[in-house]
């Protein structure tokens, strides 16, 4: 890829795909329309070269906060930007703990979805902590189904984080449901931290409750705005986050851990082209 003087992106080839599988690798995490667009530049110019096939590999899905119309209008962009992937040519994607799941129903072509939390899992089994010393927190109400996957496989109990949205970048957390969490090692868990403002009102809640150990993880660290000033204020002992997303060092803190999910995306990367179960990578996971 490179641009030409006036900014526009310019794709050129090295190799020949005529006839070939071809996956594209590209999350479109910020610059979101800059990935994006290179995104779809490389579509066109393997179409036009006669790939046999094309996938799109998004490990991280932009715009896919915007899913619906919460009020009157706005767009449903999520959508606009599978249609434009779909159009440019792409015949398949590949992609990764989608904002909501039902957005693979946006695609016109087949998407297979690929889920971190065996990842971040792993990290914290090898870490040894037993059934009684863990609470497995939701940091809000749409989190629940992922804590309670994480519970299932982690142990622990399970408690909630009541949050209430006073604006689209401002929230306020009050109360805890379920628990207990005072004296336990609390494991928080979400899809993406942007400007960490829920996570980091999760875990001043929980800290205020009293867990011993707090540990943020989540697949998509975007860590955008006041994100890494609000990460370093924050009661946490550990972030996790995987590298779907590209972390520059400015973005890098003392207490952060990143994971690779390179190893999940090759194995489904080789299983697409052989035409196997992508499914069967989460059995007992």
């Amino acid at each position: 890829m490179g641009k030409f003087p006036d900014g526009e992106n310019y794709c050129k080839l090295d190799e020949d795909v005529r006839g070939r599988d071809v996956f594209l690798v590209q999350p479109t995490s910020p610059p979101v329309n800059d990935n994006l667009f290179e995104l779809m530049v490389m579509i066109d110019c393997c179409k036009r070269a006669s790939a046999e096939r094309i996938t799109a590999v998004i490990p991280y899905f932009g715009y896919a906060r915007q899913d619906r119309k919460d009020e009157g209008r706005v767009p449903i962009t999520a959508k606009l930007v599978a249609n434009m992937i779909a159009r440019a040519g792409a015949d398949r994607v590949l992609t990764m703990d989608l904002h909501a799941a039902q957005i693979q129903g946006f695609f016109d072509v087949p998407v297979d979805h690929l889920y971190a939390a065996p990842v971040l899992n792993d990290h914290f089994l090898a870490r040894g902590l037993k059934d009684e010393e863990i609470v497995v927190v939701s940091p809000d109400e749409g989190s629940i189904k992922r804590a309670v996957g994480h519970g299932k496989r982690l142990g622990g109990s399970l408690a909630i984080v009541d949050k209430r949205r006073t604006s689209a970048t401002e929230v306020r957390q009050s109360t805890i449901i379920g628990g207990p969490v005072e004296g336990k090692v609390a494991l928080l868990f979400d899809d993406m931290i942007s400007t960490a403002g829920s996570i980091c009102g999760a875990a001043r809640l929980v800290h205020q409750a009293g867990a011993k150990e707090i540990h943020i993880a989540c697949t998509h660290g975007i860590l955008c705005g006041p994100a890494i000033e609000r990460l370093r204020e924050a009661p946490i002992d550990s972030i996790i986050v995987t590298d779907s997303i590209p972390l520059p060092a400015e973005k890098q803190l003392p207490n952060m851990v990143q994971l690779s999910v390179a190893p999940l995306l090759a194995e489904a990367i080789k299983r697409i082209h052989h035409d196997q179960s992508i499914s069967e990578l989460f059995r007992e996971r």
